[in-house]
């Protein structure tokens, strides 16, 4: 059981990564694509630091997701809450983790 909730945020996280990075798709075919493309994938950027951050400090990395959950509300205007409510998820899965199986 330690070893489910020791993976299950980190791999979350990592299909949280992929599903934020799918919306990059819509710049195919446009002109200048590959600036568009690394503007768009600045969020995922952002979620991999943090992710790497969680990998070695489940509480700072924890803390760090819930921040980046109110960060897409804030910036979504909360229209996008579907978005952030994994991050929310991710967040509270590290904590969890860290502090009620402490190895």
């Amino acid at each position: 059981m330690k070893k489910f909730f020791y993976w299950l945020p980190r791999i979350l996280a990592i299909l949280f990564i992929g599903f934020i990075s799918m919306f990059v798709l819509d710049i195919i075919g446009e002109p200048q694509w590959l600036l568009a493309l690394l503007i768009h994938l600045i969020p995922s950027y952002f979620l991999i630091a943090i992710t790497i951050i969680a990998w070695k400090n489940e509480s700072l990395g924890g803390v760090l997701f819930q921040l980046a959950g109110v960060g897409l509300l804030f910036l979504t205007h909360f229209e996008a809450l579907i978005i952030a409510i994994p991050a929310f998820v991710i967040g509270t899965l590290f904590l969890f983790k860290k502090y009620l199986f402490k190895f």
